[in-house]
């Protein structure tokens, strides 16, 4: 039977397991804050009307202690609220954010994620489960246990003013944020979403800049960012009036109580139930509370929003993997590794159509193979299935007779390594981007990839050498560079078998050929799996395989 999923908070506290002392000790602390707030009102109307009747000093001097006690223990408290808290807060933090880095890791290469939805996702919604910890949840224990005190020390006074004090907490922890969410619940669920589609917007005008400028079409794109920005502004507009409306409840509502204990506590004192010092602290003490208490809409307003930031963020962490290692994995064979693909078909999205169909290849050690053919005929699909990105729906992929599923995948791809289409350069050295390859290499072995990869007498010519920064995505490096740095990275790892996705993208046909040559020469005796959809320069390979688009 399917189970329905844990609701956000549970599944928050829940992450939040390993540190709920810690979070119960600041909810306490917040509460006997706020507590000591109260006391030092409900104290010091007591001693003013009291004083007010010129008794003898030695009767004050319980009250004016009391008074100075509350006021230092509700800063001490205060401070263990957001010492802990805030600690509680960021450890959970730390481990929302180590679960996200999990579950993205598990959608590569194929995560339907834009770039900038992304950094959303890390910059803004993993920070939700610090807000709701230290924002909503922190707030309304500590306000609803001082609340309830203060509702149980008025009652035993005046008990009509009691429940007079009751209804105003009901007002404000409920009342009050319900009207408030019927307001503005469409747009703070809309800003999150409209804060990402914005960032993704931005960052693909940044990056596209150059070509949309260049075509005159950055005039287009602005105007697109700004209907973004002119929504998002609308639902910050809506949720503002929403929290207006919420304080003018709890304002209203503090004003009714404050009112309704002076006309019950006169109509007491008229009748000798309560005497007049007492009834100063039936009326200001809901001023007290009211204090405590006047932040929980705005609390309210952001739990709607950081709720659906984490239910975001859990998305992440609960998409399948789409490569599930066996529980007990097979040991990883000795070489050497002779690859075989059996009549594999593969597809990326589930009943959709297949991305490659009835493939087959044989791979023996020291073998190499160019698979040619146009975009979309499944190239970059076999890439994927070789190091066990994806895993086929028909067929089978073997190293040495056994099923790469049965592999784990950090072992298979022990074997084989891939080179990818879109190569990636890190902002940081040169030596920083081999050593991505192999942390542990000698600066020997740095220099041994790059000549293999016709880099080092390039890079010997540096200023810094290997301490040269290499810009964001390799921005001070052209094209080629940027390639061939890849491929020395690629050697510097030293597996078995290379799978070089389209490694000529974007260079001319004479830079292409070269570098199509270099990369067979530094293989060595490796086996190579050249995919690219240039038709020429392939005459170095033992075999070439055309694929065709369906």
């Amino acid at each position: 039977m399917h189970q329905r999923p844990k609701g956000t908070i549970w599944r928050l506290l829940a992450t939040a397991r390993p540190v709920l002392p810690r979070l119960v000790l600041a909810t306490l602390a917040g509460a006997l804050a706020a507590a000591c707030g109260i006391g030092l009102m409900a104290t010091a109307a007591w001693l003013l009307s009291r004083a007010a009747q010129h008794p003898p000093v030695l009767a004050l001097g319980v009250a004016v202690v009391a008074v100075r006690g509350f006021g230092l223990f509700r800063g001490f408290a205060r401070y263990a609220e957001r010492l802990g808290g805030h600690d509680a807060a960021l450890r959970v933090l730390g481990i929302l954010r180590s679960q996200s880095y999990a579950g993205l890791v598990k959608q590569v290469p194929g995560a339907a994620i834009s770039r900038g939805d992304t950094l959303q996702r890390f910059a803004s919604d993993v920070d939700s489960g610090q807000d709701i910890l230290v924002r909503v949840l922190l707030p309304y224990a500590a306000a609803l246990l001082a609340g309830c005190g203060a509702v149980v020390l008025v009652a035993a006074l005046l008990p009509a003013g009691g429940v007079t004090l009751a209804a105003m907490l009901v007002v404000v922890c409920f009342a009050a944020p319900a009207a408030q969410q019927a307001l503005a619940r469409r747009a703070q669920v809309r800003t999150a979403p409209l804060r990402a589609e914005m960032m993704s917007q931005t960052v693909e005008l940044l990056h596209a800049l150059p070509d949309l400028t260049a075509y005159g079409a950055a005039r287009g794109r602005l105007d697109r960012l700004e209907d973004v920005d002119r929504r998002l502004r609308a639902a910050h507009a809506r949720t503002s009036t929403g929290v207006g409306v919420g304080n003018a409840v709890v304002v209203l509502a503090g004003g009714a109580c404050v009112w309704g204990a002076l006309a019950l506590g006169a109509s007491a004192v008229a009748t000798g139930r309560l005497d007049e010092v007492t009834l100063a602290v039936v009326v200001l003490t809901p001023l007290a509370v009211l204090d405590v208490v006047a932040g929980l809409p705005e609390a309210a307003s952001t739990f709607t929003v950081a709720r659906q930031a984490l239910l975001r963020v859990h998305a992440i962490a609960d998409h399948p993997d789409p490569t599930p290692d066996r529980a007990v994995p097979e040991p990883l064979p000795t070489g050497p590794y002779h690859l075989r693909v059996e009549n594999v078909t593969a597809r990326w999205v589930h009943h959709g159509p297949p991305a490659l169909a009835g493939l087959s290849l044989d791979l023996p050690p020291g073998r190499r193979i160019a698979v040619v053919g146009p975009s979309g005929c499944g190239k970059t699909t076999l890439a994927c299935l070789l190091v066990r990105f994806l895993d086929p729906v028909a067929g089978r992929i073997s190293l040495n007779g056994l099923d790469l599923r049965d592999l784990a995948g950090d072992d298979v791809r022990r074997v084989v390594s891939l080179m990818d289409e879109q190569v990636h350069c890190f902002d940081t050295t040169i030596e920083g981007n081999l050593r991505v390859g192999r942390r542990d290499a000698t600066e020997s072995e740095l220099w041994g990839a790059l000549r293999q990869a016709r880099l080092a007498e390039w890079v010997s010519g540096l200023p810094l050498g290997l301490r040269t920064l290499v810009g964001e995505h390799g921005s001070r490096l052209s094209g080629g560079q940027r390639r061939r740095l890849a491929l020395a990275r690629v050697l510097l790892a030293d597996t078995p078998v290379l799978v070089l996705d389209e490694p000529t993208e974007h260079l001319d046909d004479d830079t292409a050929a070269a570098l199509t040559a270099d990369l067979l020469a530094a293989a060595s005796d490796r086996t190579v799996v050249l995919i690219t959809h240039r038709g020429f320069g392939l005459s170095d390979v033992d075999e070439v395989v055309r694929l065709t688009a369906e």
